[in-house]
């Protein structure tokens, strides 16, 4: 039997490298990017206990599940942490982060996560990369969410550590992931005595294995098909173009938002528009509608709909339309509402899908054309 996935030859340092490249040119980034081996939570892990140790003083942002998680890690690294937790439904702000960095002026690390998907902001990180490159301090990003939904631009944000993974926006495969890394970074990790040497986790493996041996030679074999699903997401994205792509997700949360306020029933989740995030838009059902539920049975009409509940304390309240990827498009936004009107409607909650419908199309602008489709 042949397969035109079996019986590949062995991908060679030469196209590995090449496909860093275009992850680089992506980013828009002139430092090292090191695409590595597993899902995103290798380099999002691996950056953290590279850079990070007992004299580490940490600020660590919190608007979501995973910026507790890096808290965990830096505290496991032996960091002094210091969290800026702001609500869910909200986004830091620069001058939040100004004021903790003044308050600890000894903090020399800031982590912090772009977009949100499980809570559904977006946090501005061109002005906190301000705050922090004024302050010294080394920057860290979590940017799986974000990539290809809204710019990812590390040199110009003074960000040192940017993780990235390609199954969100970039509607690609979940089993690699990419981190830039910049001068001072590579420079922290290298003093750090507790950096992960000779493991899975370790950026300086492959920085003193792979990068600083001109990428001639691979630490390991490669995961092959992976690697030629990120170069095909990013070939597509080159093809229809970064800000069209961009543009599409936008073009989604603007809708959806506008759509579940014209249904009823539900409400943004992130109050203010300008804190939700392009990759997906999350919704708070009424307090005596269970989300799970009410998921459960709109996917009953539809099980390939993007539709999620919230991840723990929040399944009973949150409702996540993911619209990225392939999935950003206009004809994935009114099937999602139409099945949460009738799944509202069956609970005796008044809802409205004609009216989410115009708002929908009202709120695209245009006919659909290439990547806008009903589809």
């Amino acid at each position: 039997m042949t397969h035109p996935f079996l019986d590949l030859p062995p991908l060679g340092a030469a196209r590995f490298a090449a496909i860093e490249d275009r992850v680089a040119r992506l980013l828009g980034t002139g430092q090292d990017v090191v695409v590595m081996q597993g899902e995103a939570l290798l380099p999002l892990e691996g950056a953290i206990r590279a850079a990070a140790g007992p004299g580490t003083v940490a600020l660590n942002v919190v608007t979501g599940p995973y910026g507790q998680t890096f808290g965990d890690w830096l505290r496991d690294c032996g960091a002094t942490v210091h969290d800026l937790a702001v609500p869910f439904h909200t986004a830091v702000s620069a001058e939040q982060v100004r004021r903790a960095l003044a308050e600890h002026p000894e903090i020399d690390f800031v982590s912090l996560v772009h977009a949100e998907a499980a809570t559904g902001n977006t946090n501005p990180v061109a002005e906190v990369g301000e705050v922090v490159r004024a302050h010294g301090a080394l920057f860290y990003l979590d940017a799986v969410a974000s990539v290809g939904a809204e710019p990812v631009l590390p040199d110009a944000w003074g960000v040192d550590l940017c993780v990235i993974g390609a199954q969100k926006a970039m509607g690609g495969p979940a089993g690699v992931s990419a981190v830039s890394v910049s001068e001072r970074a590579w420079a922290r990790m290298a003093a750090n005595p507790n950096a992960p040497r000779r493991s899975y986790l370790s950026l300086l493996d492959w920085k003193e294995r792979w990068i600083d041996g001109g990428r001639k030679a691979l630490l390991h074999a490669p995961a092959q098909l992976e690697m030629l699903a990120l170069e095909a997401c990013v070939e597509r994205i080159e093809a229809e173009g970064p800000e069209t792509v961009m543009a599409r997700h936008a073009a989604a949360a603007a809708a959806t938002r506008a759509g579940a306020l014209a249904l009823g029933g539900v409400e943004p989740y992130v109050y203010e528009a300008r804190d939700a995030a392009p990759v997906a838009t999350t919704l708070r059902t009424p307090s005596d509608v269970d989300a799970s539920a009410l998921v459960a049975r709109a996917l009953e009409s539809g099980p390939a709909l993007p539709l999620a509940a919230g991840g723990g304390a929040l399944a009973g309240e949150m409702i996540r339309v993911n619209h990225y990827g392939p999935d950003a498009t206009r004809g994935v936004v009114l099937s999602c509402l139409a099945a949460l009107g009738a799944a509202l409607a069956e609970r005796g909650v008044k809802a409205d899908p004609d009216a989410a419908r115009r708002a929908v199309e009202e709120t695209w602008g245009r006919p659909a054309g290439p990547g806008l489709s009903e589809g």
